[in-house]
Formats: C-alpha cells, sequence, structure tokens
C-alpha cells in the first residue's frame, strides 16, 4: 500500500501530514482564521498559500498531504503545485469524497458543504478527483463515517470501493462525531469476498477529544494506517486559547502548545500519520517540532485529564463559525 512508503522516510516528520482544509477555501472553523489569513482571500491568494506550505513542509521531510472535494479548490492546488515540480514523486496524496461544497468561495454562505455516501456521490467525486489528481492519487476515504452511514450497509458501494483497491487505490474511511469509536468498529467489520475493505482510518483525536483512542488501537493492531486529525481542536489548543495545563507543559518543554498537542498524539501507539492543519508557514514550522518533544510521565497524565466528554466536545465544534 502507499503508506509503506512513509515508513521508509528519513526523518521523524514522515509522521507529520499536511492538511489543506484550512487553506482550500476561504471559510473554515478554525479559530483565529482572520488573523491568519487575512483580508484576502481570492482564489489565487490561497493558491500562493498553498504552495508555500507545500513547499517548507516538503522540505522539512513531510511526505503525506491531505485533500478533500468538500476543501474547496485544495485538490486543484495540490494537483498544481505537484504539476510544477515533476520531479517530486515520494509523495503520498490522500483525498476525501462524500461531501460536496457548496459556498462557491463565499465565507457567509447558508450551507458550505453537502454530506452524500451515495454510490452516485462516490462515482461523480472520483471522477472530479481523478480529473484532478489522476495516477498521483494514492488513498481515497469516505468523509465522515458516522454509525448512521449508509456506507456503511451499501454493499453496491463496497463492490465499487473494492474494485478501486484491486486496481491499486487504497481505500480508507474517515469518522467524526461522538461515536467515531462505534463507526470505526462497524467498518473494521465491512468484507468484500472475505478480505477487509478499508486499509485507513481517519479520525478526530486530540489532548480534548479522546473517545476514539482504544476503537484506533483496534484498528491499528488490525492492520489499518490511523491517521488522526484535529489535533490542534480547531484551534482550541492554540497558544492563545489553550488550557492553563497544556500551557504549563508546553513552559516545561520550552516550545510551543501546538507542538506540545501533537507530540502527545504521536505518543499514542497507533498513531501513523498526524495532520498539520497549519495555514501558515510558521505554523508549520512550530507544528513540525513536536516529534522533538519529550514528554515525560507526568506531563502525560496531567495533558491526558484536559479530556471532555466526547458529546459536549462535538456540541461546542458544532457552534464554530465559518470564518
Amino acid at each position: 500500500m502507499p503508506f509503506a512508503r512513509l515508513a521508509h522516510a528519513t526523518t521523524p516528520t514522515c509522521h507529520i501530514g499536511l492538511g489543506l482544509a484550512a487553506v482550500g477555501r476561504p471559510g473554515y472553523i478554525n479559530l483565529g482564521r482572520e488573523d491568519d489569513l487575512g483580508a484576502n482571500r481570492s482564489v489565487e491568494a490561497l493558491r500562493t498559500r498553498t504552495f508555500e506550505l507545500l513547499d517548507a513542509a516538503y522540505a522539512q521531510g513531510v511526505r503525506y498531504f491531505d485533500v478533500a472535494r468538500s476543501y474547496g479548490r485544495s485538490e486543484e492546488f495540490l494537483a498544481d503545485w505537484l504539476n510544477a515540480r515533476p520531479d517530486i514523486d515520494d509523495v503520498v496524496v490522500g483525498s476525501k469524497w462524500g461531501y460536496t461544497y457548496t459556498a462557491g468561495w463565499s465565507t457567509d454562505a447558508e450551507r458550505h458543504e453537502v454530506k452524500d455516501h451515495s454510490p452516485a456521490a462516490y462515482e461523480r467525486q472520483r471522477a472530479e478527483t481523478d480529473a484532478l489528481l489522476g495516477d498521483r492519487l494514492d488513498l481515497y476515504q469516505i468523509h465522515s463515517v458516522t454509525p448512521d452511514s449508509p456506507a456503511l450497509t451499501d454493499k453496491d458501494l463496497h463492490a465499487r470501493l473494492a474494485e478501486a483497491a484491486a486496481q491499486g487505490l487504497t481505500v480508507g474511511f474517515s469518522t467524526s462525531g461522538p461515536a467515531q469509536a462505534d463507526a470505526v468498529r462497524a467498518a473494521l467489520e465491512i468484507t468484500v469476498e472475505g478480505e477487509r475493505l478499508f486499509r485507513t482510518v481517519q479520525s478526530t483525536y486530540n489532548a480534548l477529544e479522546t473517545s476514539a483512542g482504544p476503537a484506533l488501537a483496534e484498528a491499528h493492531d488490525a492492520g489499518l494506517t490511523v491517521i488522526v486529525k484535529e489535533g490542534m481542536a480547531n484551534g482550541r489548543l492554540a497558544a492563545q486559547r489553550a488550557p492553563q495545563a497544556l500551557r504549563a507543559v508546553a513552559e516545561e518543554t520550552a516550545l510551543g502548545c501546538d507542538a506540545v498537542a501533537l507530540a502527545w498524539i504521536l505518543r499514542q501507539p497507533w498513531a501513523g500519520v498526524v495532520l498539520s492543519g497549519a495555514a501558515t508557514v510558521p505554523q508549520l514550522v512550530s507544528n513540525l517540532h513536536a516529534p522533538a518533544v519529550d514528554l515525560d510521565a507526568d506531563q502525560l497524565t496531567r495533558l491526558a485529564a484536559l479530556a471532555e466528554d466526547p458529546r459536549a466536545y462535538w456540541e461546542r465544534r458544532a457552534q464554530l463559525p465559518w470564518h
């Protein structure tokens, strides 16, 4: 599978990936976005910013890049970057289908994305992704599976995904919501002709939301690569908003709250790739200090105590505005 390439990378930052959700569209729910992006959020401004982030990430050893159909023009930006650098052939590209971007490059749209896990949506969005990324696409994931998602029971969809896997595409899924663990365990049970369908799982996991941890450990033990998203809790763990316990540990390590928050995730033995959602190069550079953070047992315990009830966490996340 393509993720085997990451296992042979020569730098510790191979375990950090770069997600383009924050820079592929003008509106998103990350806190502090006004300061990060400023007023100019034109297509060309965000394309330039994306190129700067990708160049900096690649130079520092990052080899996994994450996009999605619903992340505005993220696939287009990544494709343009790859096409402009034809000598780069050692990266792993993952995208997601299942949400359609509907904001029309606006920050105040009534709805920014619409969910659809039907086979028809898969076929349409797969064609759209292929038109941009072609054979550079390594991983295609169902976007935000929940326990009630039809993607967990649709045999027609499973057959189509299995066909894509037989042709060399890695097939995975992402999760969201307070019942992520249930969705992960249900997906692990899906087989086609006796073979487990999914090879990766991407879930929200951070110091505030740890409920998926045991299920992600089970997925890892079953042979799936685990990708962690929203490690900064959409900005709630950034320095200016971080809980006091995180600030204290950051001061003790002489590194940023973001590096400590991501380092705490990297300490989980099942974590394969942890995504940076940086919107600026300085944020990315700070994030990439995470593998160097050495947390002792006391610090790990203090950070673990930050975990919230998952229902409360996801209720608060749902209230975050699209900046």
